[in-house]
């Protein structure tokens, strides 16, 4: 198994704020027109799950902020039966601030439900959502089918089984790395951005998002693309939809590179 968190350029670790959330900087001393770029993982991972994407980036001039929310990878272990979404939007927060400017938000899976609600408050240079988690009036647009989205039951959600020897789109070695990483998730936050059935979701307000937008979708249906049209509608955002990919696929899987190109295209033609 190749561990790419092992490969990745030289960078500063730090811990920030009462947490002691775990932070990954990588800078570069060139960069003087370019906003920083904030990565912000989603459920049961890291920072570790940008580990493939990181190097094209600082080799492109980009300054990296790859945050982990409070009890994920390296920061300190918290009771996950307490962690709310709220207390995730704080987190980012904190990390923002870190930033010293506007940066541009790249969010992944809840990372990019996160990075929705934090668009609607802060001022962003720019925010890229990765197969999102999406928002209550996204739902009412293009929802799942009846029990598609299904709540937990359990007071800690496990970490997901990937028992697969490979997927569509990710290699044995791919899933093992995956798996080295994985970890439990607090069910609180889970069912607050999963509860569509009941609730909706989660509610943002498209009016106040002032920045520009750019979604990208794994697609393995037309239902995937047409819930991934809409949210790029949502927040009129430039849209990728990427057919034969799988969700976790769209970061570590063998086309990543796909994504990162598409990022990088856009980071210039859209924000430079």
């Amino acid at each position: 198994m190749i561990d790419y968190t092992k490969k990745l350029p030289k960078h500063i670790d730090k811990y920030i704020g009462e947490n002691d959330l775990f932070l990954e900087i990588y800078k570069d001393k060139t960069n003087d027109k370019k906003p920083p770029l904030l990565f912000i993982h989603g459920a049961y991972t890291g920072s570790w799950m940008w580990s493939k994407y990181i190097p094209h980036f600082v080799d492109e001039g980009w300054n990296c902020y790859v945050m982990n929310m409070r009890s994920h990878y390296k920061s300190r272990g918290m009771d996950l039966t307490k962690i709310s979404i709220a207390d995730y939007l704080d987190d980012i927060r904190e990390v923002i601030t870190e930033c010293g400017e506007p940066p541009v938000i790249i969010g992944f899976s809840m990372g990019g439900i996160l990075s929705q609600k934090i668009a609607e408050e802060i001022k962003l240079a720019g925010l890229i959502l990765i197969d999102t988690t999406i928002c209550k009036e996204v739902y009412e647009m293009a929802p799942y089918k009846s029990g598609e989205m299904s709540l937990t039951e359990e007071i800690i959600e496990p970490s997901p089984n990937r028992d697969e020897i490979s997927s569509i789109d990710e290699s044995a070695d791919d899933i093992a790395f995956e798996r080295k990483y994985l970890q439990m998730e607090s069910s609180k936050a889970r069912n607050e951005y999963g509860d569509y059935e009941k609730d909706g979701g989660i509610s943002v307000n498209n009016s106040l998002v002032n920045c520009p937008c750019f979604t990208i979708s794994a697609v393995a249906s037309e239902e995937d693309d047409v819930r991934g049209k809409a949210t790029a509608t949502y927040f009129n955002a430039q849209y990728l939809g990427l057919w034969n990919t799988t969700h976790t696929g769209l970061l570590v899987g063998q086309r990543y590179n796909e994504v990162v190109v598409s990022i990088l295209k856009w980071l210039g033609t859209s924000l430079l």
